[in-house]
C-alpha cells in the first residue's frame, strides 16, 4: 500500500511572492440629469475611465445610471468589504483621483491609532551616536569639548 503526503496549501502573504490586488471591483453610479453629476459624466466619457481600465486589468469596473441620486464610486475587496465615496460636483481629474484611492485602499475598517508613533530621529540627552565617536576613543583622541584623555583611559 503506497502512502500518500499529505497536500498542503500555502497561506498567500502578501507582497512575500506575489501581489495580490485587494480591490475587486468598482461600481460607477452617475445621474444623467443632475447637475452633481456632470464632473462624473465627463469622466466617462473621456479616455480617462479607458486608460484607467486598461492599466488595471484585474479590476471589474462597471457602469451604471443612478436616477435622482449624487454619482457614487463603490468599492468591493477581496475581504468582503465595501466602501463608498460620494464624488458630487467634482472634476473628472478629481474623480479619477477617488478611483486611484479606492483602488489602492485594503478595504480594512480605518483604526484609531491609541498612542501616537513614536520616531527614533529626536536627540537623546547623551546626544547622537555615531561611529566616528567609537574610533576617536580607540585612537585616545578626544575633540576639544571633551577635554584630553589619560593614558589608558576611554572616553565615549
Amino acid at each position: 500500500m503506497p502512502v500518500s503526503g499529505v497536500r498542503a496549501i500555502a497561506k498567500s502573504r502578501n507582497g512575500v511572492s506575489a501581489f495580490i490586488a485587494q480591490c475587486k471591483r468598482l461600481d460607477f453610479h452617475y445621474c444623467d440629469w443632475a447637475g452633481s453629476s456632470r464632473g462624473m459624466n465627463a469622466f466617462l466619457r473621456s479616455p480617462l475611465l479607458a486608460a484607467f481600465a486598461r492599466s488595471h486589468p484585474h479590476i471589474e469596473l462597471t457602469v451604471s445610471p443612478r436616477p435622482a441620486s449624487h454619482p457614487i464610486i463603490r468599492a468591493s475587496y477581496i475581504n468582503g468589504r465595501e466602501k463608498v465615496v460620494c464624488v458630487r460636483n467634482l472634476e473628472p481629474a478629481q474623480v479619477l483621483q477617488k478611483a486611484e484611492l479606492l483602488r489602492d485602499a485594503s478595504g480594512e475598517k480605518l483604526r484609531r491609532e491609541k498612542k501616537p508613533v513614536k520616531s527614533g530621529g529626536g536627540e537623546s540627552v547623551r546626544g547622537v551616536w555615531s561611529g566616528l565617536h567609537a574610533l576617536a576613543a580607540r585612537d585616545g583622541k578626544t575633540s576639544s569639548t571633551e577635554g584630553k584623555a589619560r593614558e589608558g583611559e576611554w572616553r565615549i
